[in-house]
Order: C-alpha cells, then structure tokens, then sequence
C-alpha cells in the first residue's frame, strides 16, 4: 500500500521545549488516520509539523514519497497538504466567496463555490457575508470547507467539532465523509472519540508526544487503552 505520509522519527517543539519525541507514523494513500490522546499529548503540533507552521528540529517527513521537513508551509499547501486547524481558519475580514476563493487558487470561481455550497448550503446563503460575523458553526464548515475546494491530497484535520451543536458536528462529520469518498487521505484530531473511530482506517495514540499504539479501530474497543491514555471515550 503506497503512503500519502510518513514520519520518521520526528522531533519538534516551541522555544526550548520539545513536544513531539521521535514520532513515527504513516497515513496510506486515500484512508483515515485518527490521531488521539490527552490534552496535551502533542496532537496540534504534531499537525503542525507536518504543515509546516512549527520547525522540524530532527527525524524526516515524506509527503507523495518527497522529503518536505525543510520545506516551507506555503510550499507544502502548494504540494497537497490542506490544514484545517483548530479554532476556524479563515480570513474573517473577507467575505465567505472571497474565502473560498483563496482557497481554491486556480480553479474555476463558479465550481469552486458550488461544490462548497453542495456540502454546506447555509454556506450558500452567506457569500456575500463577512466570515467573521458568522456563527462558530458556518465558521467551522467555511475552514473545511477551503479543503474541498482545493486538490489537496492530505486533509490534516484539528478539532474541527469543538464548541459545536450535534447537529452541526453531523455535518461536519458528513463532509469528511465526502472527502473521503473522493479519494482524500486524512489525519484527524477529534474530541469525539466514537465519531472519529467509526470514520478511521487507522488510529495512533500520543501520550507525552510518544506514539503509544498504533492499529485498526476494532483493536480500541478490545483493549483497554483508551482507560490508560484517554480516560474514556467521548
């Protein structure tokens, strides 16, 4: 099976601290990855990493079979990787179409919109609104949404459920879903345990920026590890 990502040996941190030690991990082309543990086990920056937005001080990252550890994050958009980070990142003075369509960089203006709006047609009824003025959930499906609109091949997933109804965290749920069946690959940080298992190919576990467990879904709900890193399942 070809790999989208692999990390060997990844270490890297913030100032003096160093957060991720010696991570290993592998996304296969066109799967899920769930990434899970406690607050603070290093989930964000492990993402953040592999984005590009925090330094790799050792270890290498192979995006499409490429080394990228020294490349910039702009180079990494521009090669395939597609961050939705925590927290809604958007630009909240532009409009929503304005948005997607920096998001969407080369494509047609009119598709680019009406594929975003497909997934989330209150979307559609905000074009001309100021991103910022919107609700925390329409600010949520408008930062996954610039996923869908681009070609990325890896969609690097953080909390995108946070603060959310149930009714929204379904649609968000529903556009992974749908990023998936076109074939993206995914690396998934998500409070909602259950939710992401029934969505992932595969789940690794950091605890204090160690990978503790790597394995299928199945393997979770047989062993007792999410009582040793998670407490209990969301």
């Amino acid at each position: 099976m070809s790999m989208v990502l692999e990390l060997g040996g990844v270490r890297s941190g913030y100032g003096t601290t160093e957060v991720l030690h010696g991570v290993d991990l592998r996304v296969p082309r066109g799967t899920a990855v769930a990434l899970l543990g406690a607050n603070g086990a290093g989930k964000t920056t492990l993402l953040r990493t592999v984005a590009g937005l925090t330094p790799t001080r050792a270890g290498r990252i192979l995006f499409q079979g490429a080394p990228v550890e020294h490349s910039s994050a702009h180079q990494r958009a521009r090669a395939g990787i597609s961050l939705v980070p925590e927290g809604r990142g958007i630009f909240r003075r532009l409009t929503v179409r304005e948005n997607l369509l920096i998001q969407a960089g080369s494509k047609r203006a009119d598709e680019a919109v009406a594929k975003a709006t497909a997934f989330f047609p209150k979307l559609g009824q905000r074009l001309n609104q100021e991103a910022g003025t919107l609700s925390g959930g329409e600010q949520q499906m408008l930062a996954l949404a610039g996923s869908l609109v681009t070609d990325a091949d890896l969609v690097l997933a953080d909390e995108l459920s946070v603060g959310l109804a149930p009714i929204v965290v379904d649609e968000i749920f529903a556009a992974l879903e749908a990023l998936r069946a076109e074939g993206r690959s995914m690396l998934i940080v998500e409070q909602y345990v259950d939710r992401v298992l029934g969505l992932a190919d595969y789940v690794y576990i950091l605890h204090k920026g160690t990978v503790v467990f790597v394995g299928e879904p199945a393997r979770c709900a047989a062993d007792d590890i999410f009582e040793r890193y998670l407490g209990s399942v969301a």
